[in-house]
Protein backbone atom coordinates (compact mmCIF):
# COMPACT_ATOMS: atom_id res chain seq x y z
CA UNK A 1 0.00 0.00 0.00
CA UNK A 2 1.28 3.46 -0.66
CA UNK A 3 0.30 6.85 0.92
CA UNK A 4 -0.10 9.69 -1.55
CA UNK A 5 -0.75 13.34 0.19
CA UNK A 6 -3.53 15.50 -1.14
CA UNK A 7 -2.60 19.15 -1.84
CA UNK A 8 0.14 20.63 0.44
CA UNK A 9 0.75 17.85 2.31
CA UNK A 10 3.95 15.59 2.99
CA UNK A 11 4.48 12.25 3.77
CA UNK A 12 7.90 11.95 5.86
CA UNK A 13 9.77 9.26 7.88
CA UNK A 14 11.04 10.06 11.19
CA UNK A 15 14.65 9.57 12.37
CA UNK A 16 14.96 6.33 14.71
CA UNK A 17 15.27 8.47 18.03
CA UNK A 18 19.23 7.69 19.91
CA UNK A 19 19.65 4.66 21.84
CA UNK A 20 22.62 6.11 23.75
CA UNK A 21 23.93 9.21 24.29
CA UNK A 22 27.89 10.61 22.34
CA UNK A 23 29.61 9.44 25.89
CA UNK A 24 28.12 5.82 25.66
CA UNK A 25 25.37 6.38 28.33
CA UNK A 26 22.17 3.97 27.96
CA UNK A 27 18.67 5.86 27.56
CA UNK A 28 15.53 4.29 28.96
CA UNK A 29 12.72 4.98 26.73
CA UNK A 30 11.01 7.37 28.21
CA UNK A 31 14.44 9.59 27.64
CA UNK A 32 14.71 9.02 24.52
CA UNK A 33 14.06 12.57 22.65
CA UNK A 34 11.50 12.17 20.09
CA UNK A 35 13.54 12.72 17.23
CA UNK A 36 13.34 16.33 14.61
CA UNK A 37 15.05 15.19 11.29
CA UNK A 38 12.92 12.99 8.54
CA UNK A 39 13.24 11.76 5.12
CA UNK A 40 10.82 12.60 2.53
CA UNK A 41 8.77 9.48 1.34
CA UNK A 42 6.32 11.64 -0.73
CA UNK A 43 4.71 15.49 -1.92
CA UNK A 44 1.38 16.42 -2.98
CA UNK A 45 0.39 18.25 -6.04
CA UNK A 46 0.20 21.72 -4.32
CA UNK A 47 -2.04 23.70 -6.05
CA UNK A 48 -5.02 26.10 -5.07
CA UNK A 49 -4.83 25.81 -0.94
CA UNK A 50 -7.53 28.05 0.96
CA UNK A 51 -7.52 30.72 -1.95
CA UNK A 52 -3.62 30.75 -2.24
CA UNK A 53 -1.53 29.27 -4.56
CA UNK A 54 0.91 26.82 -2.86
CA UNK A 55 4.19 25.37 -4.82
CA UNK A 56 5.46 22.84 -3.65
CA UNK A 57 9.69 23.07 -3.08
CA UNK A 58 10.14 19.68 -1.71
CA UNK A 59 11.08 16.73 -3.17
CA UNK A 60 11.18 12.88 -2.35
CA UNK A 61 14.49 11.99 -0.78
CA UNK A 62 15.05 15.73 1.44
CA UNK A 63 15.87 14.90 4.37
CA UNK A 64 13.95 17.82 6.28
CA UNK A 65 13.50 19.40 9.91
CA UNK A 66 10.17 19.15 10.97
CA UNK A 67 8.18 20.70 13.89
CA UNK A 68 8.57 18.74 17.14
CA UNK A 69 4.81 18.39 17.47
CA UNK A 70 3.06 18.53 14.12
CA UNK A 71 1.42 16.60 11.46
CA UNK A 72 -0.89 12.95 12.05
CA UNK A 73 1.28 9.96 12.94
CA UNK A 74 0.10 7.29 10.94
CA UNK A 75 0.75 3.39 9.96
CA UNK A 76 0.74 1.51 7.08
CA UNK A 77 1.97 -2.21 6.50
CA UNK A 78 3.83 -1.90 9.99
CA UNK A 79 5.54 0.89 9.03
CA UNK A 80 5.16 4.61 11.14
CA UNK A 81 4.78 7.70 8.83
CA UNK A 82 3.62 11.48 9.89
CA UNK A 83 1.34 13.21 7.19
CA UNK A 84 2.05 17.31 7.49
CA UNK A 85 1.65 20.27 5.57
CA UNK A 86 4.43 21.89 3.57
CA UNK A 87 4.41 24.98 5.82
CA UNK A 88 4.98 22.34 9.15
CA UNK A 89 8.96 21.81 8.11
CA UNK A 90 11.02 24.21 9.20
CA UNK A 91 14.28 23.21 7.04
CA UNK A 92 16.15 20.97 4.72
CA UNK A 93 19.31 19.20 5.85
CA UNK A 94 22.37 19.34 3.27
Amino acid sequence: MTIKPLADRVVIKMAEAEETTKSGIVLAGAAKEKPQIAEVIAVGPGGNVDGKEIEMYLKVGDKVVASKYSGTEVKVDGEEYTILRQSDILAIVE
